[in-house]
C-alpha cells in the first residue's frame, strides 16, 4: 500500500525479516524512502509530520512481525529513527539553501514570511519528535518498550536535523547582517561618489553660468553701440 509517498509493504516486509546485523541497510532504506517522499510533495510542516508518521508507522508494522528479541528489536527501530533523522536533515539544507539566495539579495529576516520559513527550520526537530511519538502511541503494546527507549536516547543526545537547523539559522542570520552591510555600504559608496563629483558638478554649472552672463553682456554692448 502506498502512502504519503511510502511504499508501506515494502518498509513492513523488510523490518519482518531483518536481523540485527543488518541495521545499516535498515537505516539506509529508510533515509531514502523518506527522502523520496519528502521530495514528491511541498515541503509543508504538514507534509513531512505525514511523512515522518507514515514512514514510523510502518517500521513498527514490520517491526511487530520480527521474531527477534526486544534488544533487537529496538536497535532496528533506532535505524529507522537515524534514517529519518538523515532524510530531514537534507530537508533542513535544502530550506538553508533556499533562504540564503533571498539573504543574499538583501531580503530582511524579519519579514513576516522570511520569520515564518525560520521558525519551521528551528522547530524541524521538535515535528521530528512530535510526529514519531504520536504515531508510537498508535503501535502494538510489545514495541511501546523500545521506542520509548529510543526516542528518550534521541532526546538526550540530539538529533542531526536539530543540530543542522541550529547551523543553518546561525548562517542564514550571519549572512542576513553581512548582505545588509554590504547593501548599506553599496549605497553609501554611490552618495560618496556623487559628493566627490559634486564639486565638479558645481564648477560645471558656474562656468555655464558664466557663459551664459558673457554671451548676454556681448549682447548688450552690441546693442547700446547701434543706438
Amino acid at each position: 500500500m502506498i502512502k504519503s509517498g511510502i511504499d508501506q509493504d515494502a518498509i513492513i516486509n523488510m523490518f519482518s525479516q531483518a536481523t540485527a546485523k543488518q541495521g545499516e541497510a535498515l537505516r539506509k532504506a529508510v533515509g531514502e524512502a523518506t527522502l523520496k517522499a519528502l521530495q514528491g510533495r511541498e515541503l509543508t510542516m504538514e507534509n513531512i509530520r505525514k511523512v515522518i508518521k507514515t514512514m514510523t508507522q510502518a517500521s513498527s508494522a514490520g517491526a511487530a512481525l520480527n521474531p527477534a528479541g526486544p534488544q533487537d528489536i529496538e536497535a532496528m527501530l533506532g535505524k529507522a529513527f537515524a534514517g529519518m533523522d538523515a532524510a530531514l536533515l537534507q530537508a533542513v539544507q535544502a530550506n538553508r539553501k533556499a533562504l540564503e539566495q533571498f539573504a543574499a539579495q538583501g531580503v530582511d529576516m524579519q519579514g513576516k514570511q522570511m520569520k515564518t520559513a525560520l521558525a519551521n527550520i528551528e522547530k524541524m526537530e521538535d515535528v521530528f519528535f512530535d510526529a514519531v511519538g504520536k504515531a508510537v502511541k498508535d503501535t502494538s503494546g510489545p514495541l511501546q518498550g523500545p521506542w520509548q527507549q529510543v526516542l528518550s536516547s534521541m532526546k538526550l543526545s540530539g538529533t542531526g536535523t536539530g543540530n543542522t537547523a541550529s547551523e543553518a539559522l546561525e548562517q542564514l542570520m550571519a549572512q542576513s547582517r553581512s548582505a545588509m552591510r554590504d547593501s548599506r555600504a553599496s549605497s553609501m559608496k554611490a552618495a560618496q561618489a556623487m559628493m566627490d563629483s559634486y564639486t565638479a558638478l558645481v564648477s560645471g554649472v558656474l562656468i555655464g553660468m558664466s557663459e551664459g552672463l558673457a554671451q548676454a553682456s556681448s549682447a548688450g554692448e552690441g546693442r547700446a553701440r547701434k543706438k
